[in-house]
Formats: C-alpha cells, structure tokens, sequence
C-alpha cells in the first residue's frame, strides 16, 4: 500500500540523491573523515525542520515573496561561487589527503559551512519547504506529518551514508590525481549552481 510515509521517503530520496553543494560538503568530510556526526546530524535535522515549516505553511509564504526569494538567490550565488573558488585553488594546486597529518577543519568551521550550504541555497527552499511541503499537504490533515516523517527518515538515512559511507574512498584519496578531479568537480557543480541561480 502507497502510505504517506512511504510516499514522503521516495520523494525525499528523488530530490536529495544528486551531486549539489549540501552532499559535496557531506561527502568530502566523509573522506576526510572530519565531524561527521555533527554535520549528518546538522544536515538531516535542517532538513527535518524546513519540511514541518513548509507542511506548517512557510511554503506559500515564500511564494508570496519574489523579493526574498530574489535576495536569497543572489546571497545563495555569492556563497556558492566563493566555494566554487576555493575548490578551484585546491584542484590547480593539488593536494594528497593524509589522514594522520591534514589540518582538520575546525567544528566552528565544519557548522558554519555545513549550515551555509543548508540555509544560504535557495534550491533548499525550492525542493525541500515548498514541493515536499506541497506534496505533503496533498494526503490531507492525517497524512501529511506521516509524509514528512517519511521524508526526514529518508533525508537522515542518505546523510549517514553518504558521510559513512565516504570512508571506503578515503583510500582512493591518498593519492594527488583523485583528489584533484573530487576538487574540480566540486568547483564545476558549486559553479554551475551559483550561475543557474543567478539566472532563474
């Protein structure tokens, strides 16, 4: 049977399983092995509260408001290309991650950006408060909650996967060519990102 928790999990799934600024930032913790629970943590709970706020209504608020969508997707853009740009230094400079000598990332430093790539990208407002909140008030006053309950467990599987998973590629990642391409990579896809909002 097709239950809204079960309809709230594959759409959570279908929107958050692609290569965007939240999972990259996820998945090179993951090899770096740097404050994963804190930002797994972070990331589902983020997404956990934009889905209630939008099942709650903040969905049809913001659609209300082209200016703070505009706002939002020019501050979003800035961010993005600024990351774009240091990803794009690290690839041309090249770098070898050794796991007992690399200077970690401060937790200070892993929130901030953590919760910069959460709150700063307008898709997040797009995909995650306005179409699964849409979506989630389509199975009515009983079924919506379950539908976003589905879509946080789903958010916090991927999460945990993607920043546990990442530590199978930590040994790829001793060498200087792979981290070069994950690095360029990135800067293409924050890149990309920052110019298609900048011209939505």
């Amino acid at each position: 049977m097709h239950t809204p928790f079960l309809a709230g999990f594959l759409a959570c799934l279908a929107l958050i399983v692609a290569i965007g600024a939240q999972n990259s930032f996820v998945l090179q913790q993951g090899i770096r092995r740097e404050h994963l629970l804190p930002v797994t943590l972070i990331c589902a709970a983020s997404d956990a509260l934009l889905i209630a706020a939008g099942i709650a209504g903040l969905g049809a608020l913001i659609q209300s408001n082209p200016l703070l969508l505009t706002a939002a997707r020019y501050g979003g853009a800035a961010f993005l290309l600024a990351y774009a740009c240091l990803a794009a230094r690290r690839a041309w400079h090249g770098e070898r991650l050794q796991l007992e000598t690399a200077a970690p990332m401060s937790l200070a430093g892993a929130i901030a950006t953590c919760l910069g790539f959460t709150f700063l990208n307008p898709h997040v407002y797009l995909d995650t408060v306005i179409l699964l909140g849409g979506l989630a008030n389509q199975h009515g006053e009983g079924g919506r909650w379950l539908f976003g309950v589905g879509s946080a467990a789903a958010s916090l599987l991927w999460f945990v996967g993607l920043a546990y998973g990442a530590r199978l590629l930590a040994p790829l990642f001793t060498r200087p060519a792979a981290w070069r391409v994950l690095d360029a990579l990135v800067a293409l896809v924050m890149a990309a990102l920052a110019f298609s909002l900048m011209n939505d």
